[in-house]
């Protein structure tokens, strides 16, 4: 099982898909395009999109938000990342055999998020929460509809209540929560914002107040969850939410960093050529994700993006893949420290304790295979790959990357990496 995939990159072809299901076709107008104003319409596209290409029913009141399948399954899609870049194996690739439990906080009639996810991931499994009793009667519907009771578990909360209640649960640790948070303070505001723009494909059905707007809009409710997030610490591995308002997205990094928390992760999700969301993470543990999934909005400001985790070292001459992976593995294999490399990949694979390279280290090493038998990957300050391969076509020479994969320290990582650029320049002199 390879995960789920973007199958929404091109818009969706609704005479394609009218073909396929009748009642979408019946909503459909002669001339091919969809009646974005009419929730009717937009229902059958949901329903038509999930039933095609996830196999599943649902049921909607017409009085409750319509999921816009793209932008959710956009969603998991940066979830899913990063759960794969910061697992404890350090494959940065899914892995189909982990065994994932999420929360979806709000989770709504539709019960989307649980759903989309069940219906291609054997292995995950979720628990749904909302404040109003009406949109988990539909949960608990499209649950059972579904087959998928013994996988998915809801939870009626309360709005003064716990917005993670991980005891309420019976859970002792999950891997993420996931929520599409009211973005308005007050339903005037919504009004104004609705009418400041084109009506946008997947955004026309109607939505209970309870799902549009809340006392301190989505930034008042996301502060909410940081300051529960600060109690429960690591037996949540990925806090995160989506962002309606662009706003939002810097006053919100500026109070996880006020918090102490500097492993976050912030990325823009982007639907045909208007719809245009946000979504930001954080996490209490040390495993770093890469860098495209971490840092992905490149309109917020350098100094609020998350440290990177990529450092690049690039060669133009005619120095081989082969060569420069010999010298990493000659250079690193001399340090006291867990150091795996497969030449066969030019991958290589490092934890430490501290900055054994440096002239203090050096004067104080005892013998290497102690030092390297108590370094515990664990609970290593620090720990990287480095891959050596080729550039792009366009690009001649070869790129050496190291990625940092552990650690709070981003000094020590920057040590790390000038270390080893100092010691690669020696090739190219």
């Amino acid at each position: 099982m390879s995960g789920l995939t973007n199958i929404y990159k091109d818009d969706v072809d609704f005479a394609a898909l009218a073909l396929q299901d009748a009642d979408f076709a019946a909503v459909l107008k002669a001339n091919g395009q969809l009646d974005f104003s009419n929730p009717e319409s937009v229902q059958q596209l949901t329903k038509a999109l999930l039933k095609r290409d996830f196999g599943f029913k649902l049921s909607l009141p017409p009085d409750r938000l319509c999921p816009p399948v793209p932008n959710r399954l956009n969603y998991l899609l940066w979830i899913q990342e990063l759960l794969s870049t910061t697992g404890e194996n350090y494959g940065d690739e899914f892995d189909p055999e982990r065994e994932v439990l999420g929360l979806d906080v709000g989770t709504g009639a539709s019960c989307i998020y649980p759903l989309l996810a069940c219906s291609k991931l054997g292995k995950w499994r979720f628990a749904g929460t909302d404040v109003d009793e009406k949109s988990l009667q539909f949960a608990r519907e499209n649950v059972k509809l579904n087959g998928m009771e013994r996988r998915i578990k809801l939870l009626k909360t309360e709005r003064s209540g716990p917005m993670i209640p991980l005891d309420g649960l019976g859970f002792e640790n999950i891997d993420f929560t996931i929520c599409n948070p009211p973005f308005y303070i007050s339903t005037p505001q919504m009004i104004q914002s609705a009418s400041q723009k084109l009506r946008q494909p997947f955004t026309a059905c109607t939505g209970s107040e309870s799902e549009m707007v809340t006392e301190g809009g989505e930034i008042a409710f996301v502060s909410r969850m940081i300051t529960e997030s600060l109690v429960l610490r690591d037996r949540v591995q990925w806090y995160t939410s989506m962002l309606g308002i662009f706003s939002s997205v810097s006053i919100l990094i500026q109070k996880l960093k006020a918090n102490g928390i500097e492993n976050y992760a912030v990325t823009e999700f982007v639907q045909g050529k208007k719809t245009r969301r946000w979504g930001l993470a954080w996490s209490f543990e040390d495993l770093r994700p890469r860098m495209a999934v971490a840092r992905g909005v490149g309109s917020v400001t350098k100094a609020l993006l998350p440290f990177p985790s990529e450092y690049c070292i690039n060669f133009d001459n005619d120095t081989s893949v082969e060569t420069i992976s010999k010298h990493i593995n000659d250079i690193l294999s001399e340090l006291p420290l867990n150091w795996m490399w497969k030449a066969s990949i030019s991958t290589g694979l490092g934890f430490c304790q501290k900055a054994v390279w440096s002239r203090a280290a050096r004067r104080q090493a005892v013998q290497k295979d102690k030092d390297m038998n108590d370094d515990d990957d664990d609970d290593a300050a620090l720990g990287f790959k480095i891959y050596v391969e080729e550039n792009v076509e366009d690009e001649a020479g070869i790129r050496v990357t190291i990625r940092w994969l552990k650690g709070r320290d981003s000094v020590l990582f920057e040590s790390f990496c000038g270390m080893l650029k100092r010691k690669l320049d020696e090739l190219s002199t």
